[in-house]
């Protein structure tokens, strides 16, 4: 027999972030309830038929409105191992040269991308689009809910693209020539191209290059008009359009880049590539201020039907750093970018920015993305580096929303294996999470505008902590907006969060939130008819059985209940 908590109050369906924060008042533990049990085990029977990798529709396909669409992976890790297995943390894979095919497309949906990122700094428009729809047409006819978000690349002083070349050895001693000359012929030798035309009048002799975040370094020895002799200090890899920066007696050079503007003329018209190809999210590189996300919301808003576009502000900057909380209260969400992170401040003070940043966006309800040389070594190497598995499980630790693969994925030799990486690592440390940590004090600041957005945060909260409490199976939350469920991630529960939406978009969009399993269902305003046919969908798939003990929320009424699967 159901258990339920109803609160009668108009809800709104955009949420503003307020400008203050509350002390959040802890509940006592609730008691346990009876529970009419089966055993747990959720493991697939000789009866049950394999997922067939398609779009589930359980009735035969009788109607929209009886269907529920599942993706086809984590329906069969649940078959396979339970609702408990289910990893919370997710994965965004940078598609590139190694990765871009249907094929390749499809292993890495397969070993759990959630979210697939193209840069715009590298290819052509039409190279992008063409993988922005092969995402699209592997969700429509394999089941899968992978979203797409595209990243600009800023106007910040970078590389050129090395006349066609996927990439340059710096060896130690090797002098190269750093030039604002725009050359009719192929590049000379060990030439690069540099974006920004005073970078010559800028650099003085002495001062350290810094290549995509230090991962090459040079001294600058010599310029001669437009062109920059440098020295080797630190050899590596040099990549196309790699970012660069400029040292000067131990600090970094930034009056220049701070003249820039944050979103370039290209920048503008990649965005609206994006919108026109339907993004889902557009990841905005060096923001400075929170008036830029702003502007380019409005933007959206402007020519995106819905606004169903997630803005994601990438901080990577001392100015992002500065402005960290008005950057991510206006935003959708935040990304550490720690390799250009790391060329702006000492690289001792890049662990703590990040969890700073992670802090700071789940108290705010925004899901982080942690991100750069989280596997760098496994660009080249089959198997990462001790150190490498440390920083990704550091991540998990901290409950980031999401890690992110760069150059492993885009352009690595082993993209599936660092994906599968990710995976143990993250499945194992939640485990272990779970396991010493089960009572977590889950400290969140108020963040609601309004009385409405009030009472769901409250139900949010309490509903964690009952789940926690009472060790249920599942929360599910009916959700049209996707912001109830957004809350019920942001509480991190030790059970993981089946999230309902009739929209497409939301969808997709909210396969980025930790601990979120996204379904898209039609559903009504009876929460009871609602339930019955949601176990029944999901009971004909073999995914819950009789007995699973759940707790049920609607961000349309508002309301909570506690019941075992009939």
């Amino acid at each position: 027999m159901a258990q339920a908590l109803r609160l009668l109050c108009p809800p709104t369906t955009n949420p503003a972030i307020p400008k203050f924060s509350l002390p959040a008042h802890p509940g006592r533990p609730l008691p346990s309830l009876p529970r009419r049990r089966c055993p747990r085990a959720l493991r697939a029977s000789a009866s049950l038929p394999p997922p067939d990798l398609g779009l589930i529709s359980s009735d035969g396909g009788a109607g929209a409105g009886a269907a529920i669409d599942v993706d086809a992976v984590t329906e069969a890790e649940m078959k396979e191992n339970g609702f408990r297995s289910t990893r919370r943390t997710k994965l965004v894979c940078t598609i590139g040269p190694a990765t871009f095919s249907a094929e390749q497309l499809e292993a890495l949906a397969v070993g759990g991308m959630n979210v697939a990122r193209v840069n715009m700094c590298h290819g052509s428009r039409e190279w992008h689009r063409q993988v922005i729809r092969e995402v699209r047409r592997l969700n429509e006819e394999k089941g899968f809910a992978v979203a797409v978000m595209m990243d600009t690349e800023g106007s910040e002083i970078h590389m050129g693209d090395l006349g066609g070349a996927a990439s340059a050895k710096a060896e130690d001693g090797e002098i190269w020539t750093f030039s604002v000359r725009a050359f009719n012929s192929p590049l000379p030798e060990r030439t690069i191209n540099v974006n920004y035309d005073g970078f010559a009048e800028d650099v003085k002799v002495g001062d350290e290059l810094l290549v995509d975040g230090g991962m090459v370094r040079f001294e600058v020895i010599e310029k001669i008009g437009p062109d920059v002799k440098c020295r080797c200090s630190d050899p590596g890899l040099l990549l196309p359009r790699a970012n660069l920066s400029f040292w000067r007696n131990g600090r970094l050079v930034q009056e220049r880049n701070a003249m820039l503007p944050t979103i370039s003329s290209k920048d503008w018209l990649d965005i609206d590539f994006g919108i026109s190809e339907g993004v889902d999210f557009i990841a905005v590189s060096f923001v400075k201020s929170a008036e830029v996300i702003n502007h380019l919301k409005s933007y959206i808003a402007a020519r995106c039907r819905d606004n169903e576009i997630a803005v994601i502000a990438k901080i990577e900057s001392i100015d992002s750093l500065k402005n960290l909380e008005d950057i991510i209260l206006a935003s959708d969400g935040a990304m550490v970018a720690r390799g250009d992170m790391g060329a702006q401040i000492p690289l001792e003070e890049v662990p703590s920015a990040q969890q700073k940043i992670v802090k700071l966006c789940r108290q705010l309800n925004k899901p982080v993305i942690v991100a750069s040389q989280l596997l760098e070594s496994m660009i080249e190497y089959p198997t990462p580096t001790r150190a490498e598995v440390a920083d990704v499980s550091e991540a998990v630790k901290q409950r980031a929303d999401a890690l992110m693969l760069s150059g492993e994925s885009a352009m690595g030799q082993y993209p599936e294996k660092a994906l599968t990486v990710l995976r143990s690592v993250s499945l194992r440390i939640e485990r272990w999470w779970r396991e010493e940590k089960h009572h977590e004090a889950m400290e969140l600041p108020d963040i609601a505008s309004s009385f409405s957005d009030k009472i769901s945060e409250e139900i949010c909260n309490s509903a964690a902590k009952m789940a926690n409490n009472l060790g249920v199976d599942a929360l599910f939350v009916f959700t049209t907006t996707g912001h109830m469920a957004s809350l019920l991630s942001r509480c991190r529960p030790d059970c993981p969060v089946f999230a309902f939406t009739s929209s497409t978009s939301v969808r997709r969009r909210l396969n980025l939130l930790w601990g979120l399993i996204p379904f898209r269902l039609s559903f009504s305003g009876d929460m009871e008819s609602n339930l019955n046919r949601t176990f029944s969908l999901l009971k004909a798939r073999g995914m819950i059985q009789s007995g699973d003990l759940v707790i049920a929320l609607s961000d349309t009424l508002q309301s909570i209940q506690v019941m075992n699967v009939p």
